[in-house]
């Protein structure tokens, strides 16, 4: 017996499949920037998993852990992401970078990592402003194997019924405890020695092969899987680690000026505001806020009269 199909059903769906892979294109949480293409919580997940520095520079360029999509030079393959160490004591920053050319490196982030008491530290990853546009933070955002939460106002432990009561939750007071992270453990052993990636422009481990770098509506749905244990927040935690970090900021005059459209578009932020007066007239106030190269702010205000 034959199967008669509602023409309205098959056109329906066809119209689905068609919104679908349109929405698949489109650059859903696309920005256009380069940082679209590197995993801030996916390399604090590789940082959570790795037993040593060395290793975990291993893992960011492993093509099957998908952290790693950038071609800063876009010569058509992945570039290489290296790791260097830097250290004061009990506060740490490790600085991920890539070999843009002989003679030029770019930051692409940096975690930064602090004991802040008794078996008790913190950490933070941030994106390089010219990667992401600004300053980009991501922490820790849930208890797993080796984290505990603390009340960073106290630097408190929180365990048992204290650390799931609504007095907690959702506020900014609680952290991530990461000293049980492997990784961590093994930077404040006695032994530690700083590591400092031995790779540079055109010297890479032999291991290593490069691929073509996924097109976003690949490479999208398989960074985003990373998002469920972190989260991005606005608040500088590990202070001392990034006054470390900032003097051996490395960036590279290129890739600035490659992307300098696309920043310079994320950087300006539109809004429209319509008002209608009591005589029924319409008026429309466009503000453009502007941050500068230096972090400076300027709002220009455009009013059109309908």
């Amino acid at each position: 017996m034959k199967k008669h199909i509602n023409p309205f059903l098959l056109a329906a769906l066809a119209l689905f499949s068609a919104f679908s892979a349109g929405a698949q294109n489109s650059g859903i949480d696309s920005t256009g920037l380069p940082g679209d293409n590197f995993s801030l919580q996916g390399a604090l997940q590789m940082f959570q998993k790795a037993t040593s520095i060395e290793e975990f520079e291993t893992f960011l360029n492993k093509e099957d852990n998908s952290v790693n999509n950038l071609d800063l030079n876009e010569d058509g393959d992945i570039d290489y992401v290296r790791v260097i160490s830097k250290m004061d004591k009990d506060v740490h920053a490790f600085i991920i970078q890539v070999a843009v050319s002989a003679s030029e490196n770019q930051d692409i982030a940096v975690i930064e990592l602090e004991k802040t008491g008794n078996e008790i530290a913190v950490l933070q990853i941030i994106g390089d402003e010219d990667i992401y546009g600004e300053e980009l933070i991501v922490e820790p955002d849930e208890v797993e194997d080796g984290s505990s939460y603390i009340d960073w106002s106290n630097n408190n432990i929180l365990s048992g019924p204290n650390s799931a009561t609504d007095e907690y939750s959702g506020t900014n007071r609680i952290v991530i405890n990461v000293w049980l992270w492997p990784s961590v453990r093994f930077v404040f052993g006695v032994n530690y020695v700083p590591w400092i990636s031995p790779w540079r422009w055109n010297y890479y481990p032999g291991w290593w092969k490069p691929w073509k770098p996924y097109r976003w509506h690949v490479w999208h749905p398989r960074r985003v899987v990373y998002h469920r244990s972190f989260v991005v927040v606005t608040t500088h935690r590990v202070g001392r680690a990034h006054k470390i970090y900032t003097p051996y900021r490395t960036t590279s005059v290129t890739v600035r000026t490659r992307h300098s459209a696309s920043l310079g578009n994320y950087r300006v932020t539109r809004t429209k505001t319509s008002v209608t007066g009591p005589k029924g007239k319409t008026t429309t106030v466009k503000k453009t806020t502007v941050t500068g190269p230096k972090g400076g702010k300027a709002t220009k205000v455009k009013v059109r009269k309908h």
